[in-house]
């Protein structure tokens, strides 16, 4: 807008200087009477070529000539614009022309700007030929003074003055300096409002974005003079009135009057409000391509109704996006009113005309400089040779959007030449980063230093496909892992996917209870279309695991009771398994990275078979809803859900079977409770110390001793809940609201487990009792606030979350700063 405003100024500028008479002294020493040129020079050639020079002259030696065609020919060579002056001498029968050529411009610089940007004046500036290289019009330079000194006046700078300094150099080059002095925009002293009677001032000018008299504090307010905020304003207020029904409403005119200083305006707005109008009939008149029925259903404009010009326009675009759905796609839609002042009604006639159905005749993508073709084109809902829809192009681009390796996608339909109805449907798609090196590092009053690595590919050799491969050893996990998954390994978008996995896993570094896990496994899974937005997954795996090092507590004394070689207590404990899974997830997020509408759900299920050595389940779901609180989506609240249950099923050995302590849910850290260390929510280790008389007899378990870990062990069940409000990132470039993501955050949540009974432990002492908490209790949730900062760097989604607790338990880690790469929410 500023760019178009500032040339249009510069071009009124240049328009309306007086063309400024060229005045050439010209001392030709001849009679009236013709004479016939002998020779033909021209003195004072520096950067202009005498043959240039010539062909501007309209004669040639032996022609003859008189003052006149000298004359003329004066007049052409000024025309040339390569000369600033010019004059003619004739020395007998010889024509002598002495030429003073234009300056070339060496340098353009600009000198106390700050509302308008270099670029902006360097784009303008080219468009009047005032740029490096170029010969100086001189005639130009004071229509650009002018041109610019009227732009600051439409913004309200009435005290701005652009001088134009010329500077000469060697060589006949000049420098060229434009002096800004800026001022400050006029303030606004009083705005009224002359004529209204059914709305007040106050309710008028609340509507408006230019305001006055404003508190200091309010450093936001538009309380400074600018005439096309005003011309805003005087359509804010028409529409306010029409969309109230005063159809013959008018702002019959506009005063702005200036304080003899010109700091200050006062603005005065004379309207006529007139009478309502209520809706006296609808009508449809022209061709409807057979949907009548359909477009009159969808018709929200009733008779008996309060005229409403915003009701009015958004049935126009009803209509049009309705026939675009079907091939329809410039089609004509205009309201005619048919007004009755006496009865102060007003017919609505709605002119349709469809125009032909549109066909498309090549989708290009543009832009996919790492992507295969093929894999955007699989994404497409809009087919060639079909005819355009334009919610199946909308919904092309939402496909392509969940992709994450695309930034950003925008589409364009473009008309083929002598074809009216025949189109192109260009993609224009800006990718990102597939891969990302993922890791992590934290500190904590418990964990110390922690890392991890990895690298995963979303988007392998550009075929769409991903591929993981991760190799980590920190201070409680080694672990190698290969996954690969083909999403489209059939053209119906039947994904087939497999990993391979190893991990030593020593809990307690991990603030978990202490225990080493070494596991080994395979998996398969398969993943089916149910329909645009829902997708059914299937799975089968292998697993072993060896549990060592085990301390057993109360929660699962009873597990290794069942499993524990009782001729080697202290041995490890070894389990092979084989589950199915099954997964529905649906999606209507608008983007795979950084989504800002839309939502997400996703249902998992685990079985493990009968015969495994284990009989569990498990069950997850997760939930983010994202809702857009302004049109251009900068501004969006998240929230999330996730839940989790499992549990044994069956029996061995006359016990019931369990979940395996491993398999517990844990919280705590960026994953899903900030503010809190990893994992450290939840139940604690409970271990019993049996009290002993002389002899080594045992009393009763009321005279147990007991002591609570400090590390958690999880629990079977797990509910999760947040809010977040994504904002736009402060003092950061609009160019980077793809990558950067800054958000406000409530996190609350709890791990429990069902299977605790507090009951059993009711014998012990009142002192021993009471270091007890019921770990049974779903309720005994935390939470936190604070802000996060989501970063997609070269290596990855980085995260630094600053988060305060708000709901604690006792024993609780706390953590201020979190830092992740390689996890996005």
């Amino acid at each position: 807008m500023i760019m178009r405003n500032l040339t249009f100024s510069l071009l009124l500028g240049v328009l309306g200087t007086t063309a400024q008479t060229v005045q050439a002294a010209q001392a030709v020493q001849a009679s009236e009477q013709s004479f016939q040129v002998e020779d033909i020079e021209v003195k004072g050639l520096q950067r202009v070529a005498l043959g240039a020079v010539l062909t501007h002259i309209p004669f040639n030696v032996g022609d003859n000539v008189n003052d006149f065609r000298i004359s003329q020919s004066i007049k052409t060579l000024y025309k040339s614009g390569h000369f600033n002056g010019i004059r003619v001498y004739r020395d007998g029968n010889r024509l002598v022309y002495r030429v003073r050529e234009r300056e070339t411009i060496s340098e353009v610089t600009f000198d106390g700007n700050k509302d308008l940007k270099d670029e902006q004046l360097t784009e303008s500036l080219d468009n009047s030929d005032i740029r490096v290289g170029e010969t100086l019009d001189r005639t130009v330079i004071s229509g650009i003074e002018m041109g610019l000194e009227n732009f600051y006046h439409s913004v309200g700078k009435y005290n701005a003055k652009v001088t134009a300094k010329i500077t000469h150099l060697p060589r006949n080059r000049v420098n060229i300096e434009f002096v800004f002095i800026e001022g400050d925009s006029a303030a606004i002293k009083q705005i009224n409002i002359v004529g209204n009677e059914v709305f007040t001032d106050a309710e008028l000018l609340e509507k408006i974005e230019l305001t006055y008299d404003s508190p200091w504090w309010d450093f936001m307010a538009a309380d400074r003079y600018q005439k096309q905020t005003l011309e805003g304003d005087r359509e804010t207020i028409n529409s306010y009135y029409l969309n109230r029904g005063y159809l013959r409403f008018k702002v019959d005119s506009t005063q702005v009057s200036m304080t003899p200083d010109k700091e200050a305006v006062y603005i005065a707005l004379n309207v006529t409000e007139g009478d309502t109008y209520r809706i006296s009939e609808v009508d449809f008149i022209g061709e409807m391509a057979g949907f009548e029925n359909t477009i009159r259903a969808i018709n929200p404009l009733q008779a008996n109704e309060l005229y409403n010009g915003a009701e009015v326009t958004y049935t126009e675009e009803v209509i049009s996006k309705f026939l675009g759905r079907y091939g329809y796609a410039y089609p004509k839609v205009t309201t005619i009113p048919d007004i009755d002042d006496e009865n102060k009604t007003v017919k609505l006639s709605i002119s349709i005309d469809p125009g032909k159905r549109v066909y498309v005749n090549r989708i290009n993508i543009v832009g996919n400089h790492v992507t295969e073709d093929q894999v955007y084109r699989r994404e497409m809902r809009q087919m060639e040779g079909a005819w355009l829809s334009n919610s199946v192009v909308e919904s092309s681009k939402a496909w392509l959007m969940r992709l994450p390796y695309l930034e950003s996608v925008e589409f364009e339909t473009k008309q083929i030449e002598g074809e009216d109805d025949l189109v192109n449907v260009d993609f224009t798609v800006k990718e990102q980063p597939s891969g990302q090196f993922t890791a992590g590092v934290g500190y904590g009053s418990q964990t110390k230093l922690s890392l991890n690595a990895g690298v995963q590919q979303n988007n392998f050799l550009g075929t769409g496909n991903q591929l993981g491969f991760s190799l980590a050893k920190n201070y409680y996990q080694k672990s190698a892992t290969i996954s690969y998954t083909d999403p489209y390994f059939t053209v119906d978008a039947v994904s087939l996917g497999g990993q391979v996995y190893y991990k030593d896993y020593d809990a307690g570094n991990a603030n978990l209870v202490e225990y080493n896990n070494k596991t080994f496994g395979v998996g398969l899974n398969w993943g089916f279309p149910v329909n645009e937005y829902l997708r059914l997954n299937f799975g089968v795996g292998w697993k072993y695991n060896k549990i060592g090092q085990l301390r057993p507590y109360e929660q699962i004394q009873t597990f290794y009771d069942i499993y524990a070689d009782p001729n080697d207590p202290d041995g490890a404990l070894t389990f092979k398994t084989f589950d199915l899974n099954i997964g529905l997830s649906r999606s209507t997020l608008n983007r795979g990275t950084f989504p800002s509408d839309g939502s997400s759900q996703r249902l998992d299920a685990k079985v493990t078979t009968p015969k495994s050595d284990l009989q569990y389940f498990k069950l997850n779901y997760n939930a983010k809803f994202y809702f857009p609180l302004s049109r251009s989506q900068k501004w969006s609240l998240l929230t999330r859900l996730q839940l989790g249950y499992a549990n044994g099923y069956g029996q061995i050995d006359g016990n019931d079977q369990l979940l395996p302590f491993w398999e517990n849910f844990s919280a705590g850290g960026a994953d899903t409770l900030r503010g809190f260390e990893n994992n450290t929510i939840g139940p604690r280790a409970i271990y019993a110390t049996p009290q002993t008389i002389p002899g080594g007899c045992c009393l009763g378990p009321e005279y147990d001793s007991l002591n609570v870990s400090l590390s958690s062990v999880g629990g079977n069940a797990m509910a999760l809940a947040g809010i977040e409000l994504i904002v736009p990132t402060p003092f950061l470039d609009e160019s980077f609201s793809n990558s950067v993501r800054t958000s406000i955050f409530w996190d609350a949540g709890n791990v429990w487990d069902t299977e605790f009974n507090l009951e059993n432990y009711e014998d012990l002492s009142p002192y021993e009792y009471d270091k007890l908490q019921d770990y049974s209790d779903g309720l005994r949730f935390r939470s936190s606030a604070g802000i996060s900062i989501q970063w997609l760097s070269p290596m990855g989604p980085m995260i630094f979350s600053f988060a305060k607790s708000i709901r604690e338990e006792p024993g609780d880690d706390l953590s201020f700063f979190s830092f992740n790469i390689g996890q996005t929410f």
